[in-house]
C-alpha cells in the first residue's frame, strides 16, 4: 500500500513527535482521512523523509511520532536555475508543477516586456504563495525529498546580471543548440512568456552572458519550452542516463 508523503516546514527529528500545522492537519483527517496508527511520511526539504505513525487524530490536533529517517536522494546531478517570464493563468501554474517533477533547484519568475500579468496591489505576493504552494505539491507528487527554491518576483534587466553557471536563454532564431554546448555543472536557463523575449531583451541577456540557443525547428509554446529545455539538459548533462559518459 502507497503510504502518503507531504512537506511540513516543521524541524524533524527521530524519536520525536510534533503536531501538525493546521493546513497539513486538515488534509490529514479530511482529505487523506487517515486514522490513529496509519503511517506517512514527512520530508522539510533539506533532504530525505522520516517515517512516521500517526498517534492522534482529532479535531483538535494531528500528532506525529516520528520513527525513522530514510537519507535517499533522487536529486540530479546538474544544478539548474531557471528564470521564467511569467505567464497568464494555468500556464504559469503548469510550468511551475512539472519542472519541479524534472529537477529543477531554482525558480525565478520574471516580469519581461511581453508579460501580459499585473500585479497591483497584494498581487504579487498572493501569486508567489500560490506558486510556492505548487512547488511544494509538486515536491511531495514526485518523490522528491529537497524542496526547490522558488524566489522573489524580480526584473528581467536585473535578473541577467546576477546568474553564474552556464547561462542560455531559449531563442527560436538561435544558431547554436544545447548539445554544442560544454558540459557545466550548472546550468541556468531563461525562458520567455507569451511572445518571447523582445530585441532589447535579447541584448541585455546577451551582454551578460547569456547564451542563445534553439530547440529545434520549430517555435515552442512558453510552458513547453521549459518543460523541453529542462528535459534536454537533464538527458545531456543530468540524471536521465543519456550523455552521461559525455566528454563534451
Amino acid at each position: 500500500m502507497r503510504i502518503s508523503r507531504l512537506y511540513t516546514p516543521a524541524e524533524l527529528n527521530t524519536g520525536k513527535q510534533i503536531e501538525l500545522d493546521d493546513e497539513n492537519a486538515h488534509y490529514v483527517r479530511t482529505v487523506l482521512r487517515l486514522k490513529k496508527d496509519a503511517e506517512i511520511l514527512l520530508f522539510n526539504g533539506s533532504g530525505g523523509e522520516y517515517l512516521c505513525s500517526i498517534i492522534e487524530v482529532s479535531r483538535r490536533a494531528v500528532v506525529i511520532d516520528i520513527k525513522q529517517l530514510d537519507n535517499r536522494s533522487v536529486e540530479s546531478t546538474l544544478t539548474v536555475h531557471l528564470g521564467l517570464g511569467i505567464s497568464r493563468g494555468d500556464r504559469m501554474d503548469f510550468s511551475v508543477q512539472k519542472v519541479v517533477e524534472l529537477g529543477v533547484n531554482l525558480i525565478t519568475p520574471l516580469i519581461t516586456e511581453r508579460c501580459q500579468v499585473q500585479f497591483k496591489g497584494e498581487k504579487k505576493s498572493q501569486r508567489w504563495i500560490h506558486w510556492q504552494k505548487i512547488v511544494q505539491h509538486a515536491t511531495e507528487q514526485s518523490g522528491r525529498t529537497q524542496l526547490p527554491e522558488l524566489l522573489e518576483i524580480d526584473r528581467l534587466s536585473a535578473w541577467v546580471s546576477q546568474q553564474q553557471g552556464l547561462k542560455v536563454f531559449l531563442d527560436p532564431y538561435a544558431e547554436q543548440c544545447l548539445s554544442d554546448l560544454e558540459r557545466p555543472t550548472q546550468v541556468t536557463l531563461l525562458v520567455g512568456p507569451e511572445g518571447g523575449f523582445s530585441d532589447a531583451e535579447r541584448e541585455i541577456a546577451k551582454a551578460s552572458g547569456f547564451i542563445p540557443v534553439r530547440m529545434g525547428a520549430r517555435i515552442l509554446r512558453t510552458e513547453t519550452a521549459a518543460l523541453a529545455a529542462l528535459s534536454a539538459v537533464q538527458m545531456l548533462w543530468g540524471d536521465f542516463g543519456v550523455g552521461l559518459s559525455n566528454d563534451q
